[in-house]
């Protein structure tokens, strides 16, 4: 009887207070149920660069991010040229991307709503290939036959570091995230390839979230022919709240605009941007190579947004905004009447609590929150996933996901949710449960390490954790790692080498100018994305739980800096640090590190070289590469050189110092007086 009488006060109460506080909001025949989201605004952009030269914009540097085969010429106008043959001898097969690096507002989710923007940039083509190559300019007649690919496309994609393939791909998009990665491209193609659908090696192709152009449409039929070689500019408007396109193609003059559109009509870009997404151009070379500047570039956006206004009395809205933009605020109910209510209803809890407490089958009660609103993710961030999840997005960790293992753990191919495909580290139970690890160290390195972004680093999607596992969620790469390249079947040119050693050199260093370090650098931990620039990922995170702290945190850079040397000698030499005895003709070449310093003695050293290159390569280059390697195996007291100089020295911008006539005493991979007692350059747990 008592628990009735309580729950009856309670009802009476609450019913009391809804009562007092149900106001008559006031009516306006024309309000529309929009207006709770308050008034709307307008979000804008704009964008402008002249030409791209440092010297007259010192902030283009910071304000363009270049990826792959990209560069800023050198002349004092300034342009965007694509590809940087500057750092190639092969300009064939190269793909580069020039971003603005800050993402820009392009859909309005609750109304999806595109944004509305124009851009207007001039570019100019300038073929490297053989005459014979361009006679077919227009027509179509060559691109078919060559396999090759190459044009310029301005472009719309949700990541500031994806390069896509090169050749008829146009750098735009790759394998890794084929299946819904949105994005937006007008491409400007010089190549005829059938299979996207092209009409002829001369026109303006739209593609929406892939390379088969949505409408392609021949360049010619407005006079303007993309490879002639003379400078052309071209203007897209694009009306969101229509869903209008409307592409215009003609000279560089400031005073002329083309009467005659490429293209006008109704295209629907939203099912293909996020809320925030980046603009800026990609171009690739396929069989046949060209240059690909881009002189200047405006851009403008506007995107409808509604704001929310906030109530002067409590969190919740309650501003009603009418017709005429005046602001309406209901008037509270009686004060007394509310104090009464809230001491009904508290008695009425009291009564309830206690004889609800003399029930002997008396339940937990249990406290619901409001649910926490997530705050939205800003564009590429890493995140949490929950195990179910990655479990998930593994097939349950099937076996035949596997790519690969160490003594950390095993990686697993997967795909989310979103169709984008990802590589999965699930680490060990014996490493987790190893003695001394600390969890929430290693979260907080997945954590550090996580917020790194650097063209040659492969960037972590995010993690998992519950109190029995920890993953790590990298993104994944097709190409797979390089040792499947350096020791598998085929040859890798020495171009190609050469580039590999320069980009996991700079994103070495550009990790150790964070104060963070890798731990890990091998062959197996480098990997090549479609377009071959190499990328360091399989963070190392933390040691072995039985190693010494003071000594990760004291040596793990200049470990870095050694393993660099071993992994440079395995890249020229094309074998790994220690073979077999039966992949070697004598046993002084099963070790490779003092291999090549016995050469380096006899002054030998051409004898490190991979001889299944041929004689297709650069020696001068690939000995002074060999050197560097060694220089890296120094002792950390003895020349050991920090990533900052190794980058220096592959750049040819200050000289190599000399290495000793014979090897040093003893090869160290760190100071062993302060850690422990090494042999070789092995090193045995600290105790």
């Amino acid at each position: 009887m008592g628990s009735f009488s309580s729950n009856w006060l309670i009802i009476c109460s609450i019913t009391c207070i809804l009562f007092l506080t149900e106001q008559p909001a006031p009516v306006d025949s024309g309000s529309d149920k929009k207006h709770n989201n308050g008034p709307a605004t307008k979000v804008t952009k704009h964008l402008s660069f002249p030409d791209f030269s440092s010297f007259n914009n010192p902030r283009v540097v910071e304000d363009i991010k270049l990826l792959g085969s990209a560069k800023f010429s050198s002349s004092k106008s300034g342009a965007l040229q694509i590809p940087d043959e500057s750092q190639a001898l092969d300009l064939r097969h190269l793909a580069g991307k020039a971003i603005f690096s800050s993402p820009i507002r392009l859909l309005d989710p609750p109304t999806q709503t595109p944004a509305s923007f124009e851009t207007t940039f001039s570019f100019q083509f300038h073929n490297l290939s053989s005459p014979d190559s361009r006679n077919g300019a227009g027509n179509g007649t060559d691109g078919g036959a060559a396999h090759g690919g190459s044009g310029l496309t301005f472009i719309i994609v949700p990541d500031e570091f994806t390069v896509g393939r090169p050749g008829p791909w146009l750098a735009m998009i790759n394998d890794a995230c084929d299946e819904g990665y949105k994005a937006v491209a007008v491409e400007f193609d010089t190549r005829w390839n059938p299979e996207f659908g092209d009409p002829n090696d001369n026109h303006v192709g739209i593609d929406l979230g892939n390379m088969v152009s949505t409408k392609a449409i021949n360049a010619s039929d407005v006079g303007v022919f993309l490879n002639d070689g003379s400078v052309h500019r071209a203007w897209i408007t694009y009306d969101g709240p229509r869903r209008w396109l409307d592409i215009r193609l003609g000279p560089n003059d400031n005073n002329y605009y083309p009467s005659k559109p490429v293209f006008s009509g109704p295209l629907d870009m939203s099912p293909y941007l996020n809320e925030y997404m980046f603009v800026g151009f990609s171009a690739s070379t396929g069989n046949f190579t060209q240059i690909h500047s881009v002189l200047s570039w405006n851009f403008s956006s506007t995107s409808q947004a509604f704001l929310r206004v906030p109530s002067s009395e409590t969190c919740e809205t309650k501003i009603i905004v009418d017709n005429t933009g005046k602001m309406t605020r209901t008037e509270p109910p009686s004060s007394f009447l509310i104090f009464m209510a809230v001491v009904v209803l508290a008695l009425a809890v009291l009564l309830s609590l206690y004889y609800g407490g003399r029930r002997k089958n008396d339940k937990e009660s249990v406290v619901v929150l409001p649910e926490k609103k997530q705050r939205p993710t800003p564009p590429n961030k890493a995140r949490r996933f929950t195990v179910s999840e990655l479990s998930s997005a593994t097939a349950s960790f099937n076996e035949f996901e596997i790519l690969g293992s160490d003594s950390k753990g095993v990686y697993y191919r997967g795909k989310l949710s979103n169709g984008c495909q990802v590589a999965v580290k699930r680490f060990s139970t014996q490493f987790l449960n190893s003695n001394g690890l600390d969890r929430r160290r290693l979260l907080k390195e997945i954590g550090a390490i996580s917020k790194i972004r650097h063209p040659n680093l492969v960037p972590i999607r995010g993690w998992a954790q519950d109190h029995r596992e920890t993953m790590v969620v990298y993104d994944f790469f097709p190409n797979g790692s390089l040792d499947k390249w350096l020791f598998g079947v085929g040859v890798l040119p020495w171009t190609r080498r050469f580039k590999v050693v320069k980009d996991v050199a700079e994103g070495l260093s550009f990790l150790h100018s964070k104060q963070l370090a890798h731990k890990n650098l091998k062959t197996t931990s480098v990997f090549l994305d479609v377009s071959f620039r190499a990328v360091l990922g399989d963070f190392g995170f933390v040691l072995c739980g039985t190693e010494s702290r003071r000594f990760e945190s004291a040596v793990s850079q200049s470990v870095d800096v050694f393993e660099f040397g071993l992994f440079v000698l395995e890249v020229v030499a094309g074998r790994r640090r220690s073979e077999e005895e039966e992949a070697v003709e004598e046993e002084e070449e099963r070790d490779l590190l003092s291999w090549a310093w016995r050469l380096h003695e006899s002054d030998e050293k051409v004898k490190v070289v991979d001889k299944r290159m041929g004689f297709v390569i650069n020696s001068e280059q690939a000995i002074r590469v060999l050197e560097i390697g060694l220089l890296c195996t120094l002792n950390e007291t003895k020349g050991r050189p920090s990533m900052e100089q190794v980058v220096e020295f592959l750049g040819m911008e200050r000289p190599i110092p000399e290495l000793p006539l014979s090897r040093p005493v003893s090869l160290f991979p760190y100071n062993s007086m302060n850690t422990g007692l090494c042999t070789g350059y092995s090193c045995a747990p600290f105790k």
